[in-house]
């Protein structure tokens, strides 16, 4: 797939607000400081498109990017990160969750794991409660250029074995760097496939006004 245009759409806290669920999407997440604006940026192509920062946690909003005006990619709030109120994390779970639950056009959680790391509990419960779901998921290992292939392999590797305790098989698994460009085609070839054969589905659009 080639990416012509990335434009922001809109940022939001409320479902009800989305764009109406008439074209394919993907939902990116994972814990905060995951690597995942870089990731966005590197996708689409446009530096700034998803905004880096510093601070873990930053993104705290369901914000919508149109891609060649055919899909949408979703920047979700990272998860995990502890400097936020409880009851805070609390909302921000639940409105989470139901966004990912309900979505209508939803067609696969794409769910950024740091490729340097052991695997964490926090993204294997993450991983299992889209299982209980049954939602569609792809696991991207993200920051392969930290180390070398055979670390990441090595990790990978033990998070296929932490998944298969409760999966019968592994998702989907691509591995990425922002920083060399890396699995952009992978990921994005992916994408491309499934928009083929995307159906719109049933919706009530007075839900979206």
């Amino acid at each position: 797939m080639i990416v012509k245009s990335a434009e922001f759409i809109c940022s939001n806290t409320q479902i009800s607000k989305l764009p109406p669920p008439v074209k394919p999407e993907y939902a990116f997440i994972g814990r905060s400081n995951v690597g995942k604006s870089s990731l966005i940026n590197m996708l689409t192509g446009k530096k700034g498109l998803a905004k880096t920062s510093q601070t873990p946690g930053k993104t705290q909003l369901i914000n919508h990017f149109l891609i060649n005006e055919n899909w949408y990619l979703v920047d979700l709030p990272g998860y995990g990160y502890a400097r936020i109120s409880k009851s805070k994390k609390e909302d921000w779970n639940k409105f989470i969750r139901t966004y990912l639950d309900k979505r209508e056009s939803l067609q696969c959680v794409m769910v950024l794991i740091d490729s340097r790391l052991e695997p964490q509990k926090i993204d294997l419960e993450f991983c299992n409660w889209l299982g209980e779901k049954g939602l569609p998921f792809v696991l991207v290992f993200t920051k392969a250029d930290k180390q070398s292939s055979i670390k990441t392999d090595q990790n990978v590797a033990r998070f296929k074995k932490a998944l298969l305790a409760t999966f019968d098989e592994v998702p989907g698994i691509f591995i990425t760097s922002a920083e060399l460009q890396a699995g952009r085609d992978e990921v994005l070839g992916f994408i491309n496939e499934i928009n083929q054969n995307f159906v719109v589905p049933e919706f009530s659009p007075e839900f979206y006004k």
